[in-house]
């Protein structure tokens, strides 16, 4: 049977996609009426969904009470790899400590369905939907074991934000070094190697905000809001 989602949980996943696909330029306005008329949705539908996407980091608020794409300049980039070198250090060192049987099974599949996922859609240029969720989840396998949501809660955050920072700077090819840096992440954190597992996904973490790779064939921002899926409130 078919998930029946309300108007706003529609709208929400739709500009949620088109934001980490690069559809909204950095900084680009996000107006409540266009969306709301672009979604066939009430104006108070727009502005809970928009709310939503405020407290997942992917927009904005504004002074004038507007919203907006946040922006993801190298120096955003640098800011945010920082934090989440020194919050996922910490979290994966309690990790190591305190994580039992599940942690460990859960890192082992994890890291597995990785390996497994295909790092692009068929015929795609860049990293694909799969390959990231299969990505994001390792990287949060590897901190679960800390014991702290609050941490874990930060992990989420800093992560969508740094999604959106590498979706637009084509930074993090998984043709780099990523796969063995990800193989070196799980054999240090199971055999419980503290030091090294911090340094391993220190070094992973910032190497994002080193090494961008410029995305010159990205096309410039569609000057109307994209439109909802086909058929979104049935």
């Amino acid at each position: 049977m078919t998930e029946r989602r309300s108007p706003s949980e529609r709208l929400y996943a739709t500009l949620r996609r088109a934001i980490l696909r690069g559809e909204f330029a950095p900084e680009q306005a996000l107006r409540p009426q266009e969306l709301a008329n672009a979604g066939k949705v009430s104006l108070a539908v727009a502005r809970e969904a928009l709310l939503r996407l405020v407290g997942e980091g992917l927009a904005v608020r504004l002074p004038n009470r507007g919203f907006a794409v946040p922006a993801v300049g190298a120096e955003c980039r640098r800011q945010i790899a920082e934090a989440r070198a020194l919050t996922e250090t910490a979290a994966l060192r309690l990790s190591v400590e305190r994580g039992g049987l599940d942690w460990e099974v859960g890192v082992r599949a994890a890291h597995h369905h990785l390996v497994r996922t295909p790092p692009r859609e068929p015929g795609g240029a860049y990293v694909g939907e799969a390959w990231s969720e299969a990505h994001r989840r390792f990287h949060r396998a590897l901190l679960e074991g800390c014991g702290n949501p609050v941490l874990l809660d930060c992990f989420d955050r800093l992560w969508t934000a740094s999604e959106l920072a590498r979706r637009w700077s084509g930074a993090v090819a998984p043709e780099r070094d990523g796969a063995r840096d990800h193989t070196d992440l799980e054999e240090a954190a199971l055999n419980r190697n503290a030091g090294r597992a911090a340094e391993l996904l220190s070094r992973h973490v910032l190497h994002t905000a080193e090494n961008p790779t410029v995305r010159p064939d990205r096309p410039p921002p569609p000057p109307t809001p994209p439109p909802v899926e086909e058929n979104p409130w049935t």
